[in-house]
């Protein structure tokens, strides 16, 4: 039995919630179980240098986690006065799976800019944080379409990702806290609306793993993904 009474391929309740935020162009609160995520698009008419007048968008990412989103105060990493690797490591991830999804010629040459803030962490954030994240994309390509700024739909695919691991020694799909902790294989799974795959961060943290487990894993992840896109288009719709 898992920790939280969910069978072994059964996802947190997942809820999101748009227009959460006044001024950024798209918005939205998720919540996967006890892990919350602020997630805002922010449009800016410009790109990188390194883009400039390459007709190309870009779709880049920010992550941070609030200094009470776990059991214990974490100060900011402003007052640090650096990111730790592990922030950087994950806003590029939800940065570049982002953009898995994104027609750049359609696009044009500006910048959506998708802020990931960890209201409250209860494992899997990485995860919340790129499915949220779409949805705000979603929502601020919907506001540049409707405005008549881009003629042709720019999101070629809806991307969303979901954590999977061995805990007590079975597959089980969307560990919180407590499952990752403990885990002896962890991975996240990062996954395009028809089912392909954008990214796979897998390690055996307790044990090594067989091929079968990773293709009960691989299946479990495929199952999650399809909710959560369901979940995505449902909040959008």
């Amino acid at each position: 039995m898992r920790p939280s009474g969910r069978t072994t391929d059964t996802l947190r309740p997942v809820s999101i919630e748009i227009d959460v935020t006044k001024h950024a162009e798209g918005s939205c609160l998720i919540r996967c179980g006890d892990t919350h995520v602020l997630c805002t698009a922010s449009l800016e008419e410009r790109v990188p240098p390194f883009l400039r007048n390459s007709g190309l968008g870009w779709v880049t990412a920010e992550y941070g986690m609030l200094p009470r989103a776990t059991t214990t105060r974490n100060s900011r990493e402003a007052a640090r006065g650096k990111q730790t690797g592990r922030t950087q490591e994950i806003q590029r991830l939800i940065g570049r799976s982002l953009r898995t999804g994104v027609d750049r010629v359609a696009m044009g040459e500006r910048q959506i800019t998708i802020d990931c803030d960890v209201i409250q962490a209860d494992g899997g954030t990485r995860c919340a944080s790129i499915t949220g994240g779409w949805v705000a994309l979603r929502l601020a390509v919907n506001r540049l379409m409707k405005a008549g700024d881009i003629k042709t739909d720019p999101l070629t695919s809806n991307i969303a990702a979901v954590s999977c691991g061995i805990y007590a020694g079975q597959p089980v799909l969307d560990l919180d806290y407590l499952e990752d902790s403990e885990a002896g294989v962890d991975g996240n799974f990062v996954m395009t609306g028809d089912g392909r795959l954008v990214e796979v961060q897998m390690s055996a943290e307790g044990s090594t793993f067989s091929r079968e487990q990773m293709d009960a894993l691989m299946r479990l992840a495929e199952s999650g993904v399809a909710d959560l896109v369901a979940a995505q288009n449902a909040a959008v719709a």
